[in-house]
């Protein structure tokens, strides 16, 4: 006789324990029946933390940096107190060491991409200056077409987006091909200094300030921005890293002072969730980072710390009758 499974339900892996909880994993989202314990698990995951790395070589605010995850990102340019630096340090998880420099020392530059593929494009007082790491070194490519600084860039080395700028509050766009800037549909609202991730063709751009900080989001489709939910804490010079459907903001300046706070993104909403461990602002980020796995690091004033996010996975139980 057939079974009620058969007919009715959706067959479910059947194991004699739980998955592993270590992210990443193939199995996330899965549904299984774990018969030493006599019942149906579900692998999601957990509530999301900040956790210390290794310090930075140099402490240096209004940076940027680059990277796929929290034990593989690249942080370039900015200022060490004593003036602009061209400095460039590779993080394994564990320590920062340093590589070679930007041909262009300057802060204030948007930055995107992997530990080993990442784009510099903007900076100090203005300038059009676009560099390419290639893993060991930077090689000056085709400028953007209007010079800029506080622009935030999102996406990889061979399909970038930057977006906004100054000094004047700018609301253009430009996307990269690998070769060359073209420019493309504007933001609806003029920022400088926002936070921007994900692709090229789907971006979601946060904060900034237009006159003074602000909450508003906006999502890029790969042909126009569409204003969705606003942060919960408006501020800018915050940094970020995931998708349009996934992010995580954090930092910033809230016009008074720098902030600790975190903000989740669902695909339709913004939510509080945990506070780094030190206010900063300007600091860089693994910009290519998922939303459950990047890294923050330096910052204002002049800072070497590292912070981790991760969001674990984790084994639910439950009964179905």
């Amino acid at each position: 006789m057939a079974t009620y499974k058969v007919t009715k339900g959706t067959p479910v892996a059947f194991r004699d324990s739980a998955y592993p909880t270590t992210y990443p994993s193939p199995h996330e989202g899965e549904l299984f029946y774990n018969s030493s314990s006599g019942a149906f698990q579900f692998l999601g995951l957990a509530v999301g933390a900040w956790a210390s790395g290794g310090n930075l070589n140099t402490g240096r605010q209004e940076m940027t940096g680059s990277g796929g995850s929290q034990d593989s990102a690249l942080a370039f340019g900015g200022d060490n107190g004593p003036g602009v630096v061209a400095l460039t340090e590779q993080y394994n998880g564990t320590a920062w060491t340093e590589v070679a420099d930007l041909n262009t020392a300057r802060n204030t530059l948007g930055g995107t991409g992997t530990a080993t593929a990442a784009l510099a494009a903007g900076g100090s007082g203005a300038t059009a200056n676009t560099e390419l790491w290639n893993g060991s070194g930077w090689t000056e490519v085709n400028n953007l077409n209007t010079a800029k600084l506080n622009n935030s860039c999102a996406g990889i080395t061979t399909a970038a987006i930057s977006v906004g700028g100054g000094p004047s509050q700018q609301t253009q766009v430009e996307l990269w091909d690998g070769t060359s800037w073209t420019e493309t549909t504007e933001v609806n609202s003029a920022k400088n200094a926002s936070a921007s991730s994900g692709t090229s063709t789907a971006t979601i751009s946060s904060g900034g300030s237009p006159s003074g900080a602000v909450a508003l989001t906006e999502i890029w489709n790969g042909s126009s921005w569409t204003e969705v939910a606003d942060l919960n804490t408006a501020r800018l010079q915050l940094n970020g890293f995931g998708l349009t459907t996934a992010a995580l903001v954090f930092g910033g300046n809230t016009d008074t002072a720098a902030t600790v706070n975190t903000e989740e993104w669902n695909g339709s909403a913004w939510t509080e969730v945990a506070n780094l461990a030190a206010a900063t602002q300007a600091m860089g980020s693994s910009s290519n980072a998922s939303s459950v796995d990047g890294a923050s690091f330096g910052g204002n004033p002049n800072s070497v710390n590292t912070e981790e996010w991760t969001i674990p996975l984790a084994t639910v139980s439950f009964d179905i009758d």
